[in-house]
């Protein structure tokens, strides 16, 4: 493991969504601002909407920390549920052990929890993740909870985070009701090309990283485009060049280290499209009559043309060419066994 190497107490580039190595980059620190400000104007509703790696999860996480103190909070991830389940997975969160499967008996004793926490004045705050894999069904559940509200305050919030498609239902006119709750609606944007080399240094020192840059300009000038900016594919792939540089017993991650991390990460030279053409296959257009009982495809070398790599679209229009010709080959055949005598045509042994 690199972290010695390095001198870094634990792993700048993990996987889990810990709120410490949050970066708040221009877009995170507006999309924290807008939910904190929903919660505290009491404002019902609010919905997180952003591309897969962009850091939802450990935004909101952060954002429930902040709360701590002053609100019951409930983070839901298991999505893929009926309405029932739904219910289930809430009250666990709030504690409730029961194993009643009676869904009026569930809304019953989540309204009298609703109704404890208010007298204990706390705020419930209730994130759903990956709230785009959620039915319309379950989603009606989850605009009906906020019925249980007093006329002077909202008891609680509901934070819908999820990926694009979760925009997609919400605006579908089967759950406009739904929609016109939804007071706040934020997105998360990649990081500009700018911002890469502070998002990477951040988690470094986080982790507790104190020496000089261990990435090159040229190096934060590839992992920008390979990336794209999501933040998920920059720790992929500083991770990968970390380890790499860790095993070749250098210290700066250069341009030949970010080259080959690449290469490993390309995950097209693994897809099955990927083909590679050595000869083209040219259809003859005559008509043989004996002794072949059929006319015959003649491959010839293709001269002077160096070895070529196709990409998965360019496969598929290769393939449609040659159908083409396949398809112009036997109209011609047709052709010419209609304009000729039946005891002139070959013998088909073809069935």
């Amino acid at each position: 493991m690199y972290l010695s190497y390095f001198g870094l107490r634990e792993q700048p580039f993990g996987v889990t969504p810990d709120p410490r190595y949050l970066y708040m980059g221009a877009a995170h620190r507006e999309a924290f601002a807008s939910l904190y400000y929903g919660i505290e104007a009491n404002r019902g509703f609010l919905c997180l909407v952003a591309k897969p790696g962009m850091g939802k999860t450990t935004l909101l996480f952060h954002l429930l920390e902040r709360f701590r103190t002053t609100a019951r909070t409930a983070f839901l991830f298991q999505t893929q549920c009926n309405s029932r389940e739904f219910m289930r997975y809430l009250l666990a969160e709030l504690g409730y052990e029961g194993d009643t499967q009676d869904f009026v008996r569930m809304h019953e004793e989540f309204n009298r929890r609703l109704l404890q926490e208010a007298r204990a004045g706390n705020r419930l705050i209730v994130v759903i993740d990956e709230a785009q894999n959620l039915d319309p069904s379950v989603l009606e559940t989850v605009r009906l909870l906020s019925d249980f509200e007093t006329p002077q305050a909202k008891l609680m919030h509901i934070i819908l985070s999820g990926q694009p498609e979760l925009a997609d239902k919400l605006a579908s006119p089967g759950l406009s009701q739904l929609r016109q709750r939804v007071s706040i609606l934020h997105g998360l944007e990649p990081l500009p090309s700018w911002e890469i080399k502070n998002y990477v240094e951040h988690r470094l020192k986080i982790a507790g990283y104190q020496g000089d840059p261990i990435f090159t300009a040229d190096a934060y000038e590839s992992i920008a485009d390979f990336t794209e900016g999501i933040p998920r594919n920059i720790n992929n792939f500083c991770f990968n060049a970390l380890s790499l540089t860790y095993a070749l017993q250098k210290k700066l991650v250069d341009s030949d280290i970010v080259k080959e991390v690449i290469s490993d990460l390309d995950i097209s030279r693994h897809t099955t499209g990927r083909r590679q053409v050595d000869v083209e296959v040219e259809m003859e257009d005559d008509y043989y009559e004996a002794p072949a009982p059929r006319p015959v495809a003649v491959a010839k070398k293709k001269e002077e043309r160096p070895r070529e790599e196709l990409s998965p679209s360019e496969a598929a229009a290769y393939m449609q060419e040659v159908a083409l010709k396949l398809k112009n080959w036997q109209q011609s055949m047709d052709k010419t066994l209609s304009s000729t005598p039946r005891r002139q045509r070959p013998i088909r042994t073809d069935g």
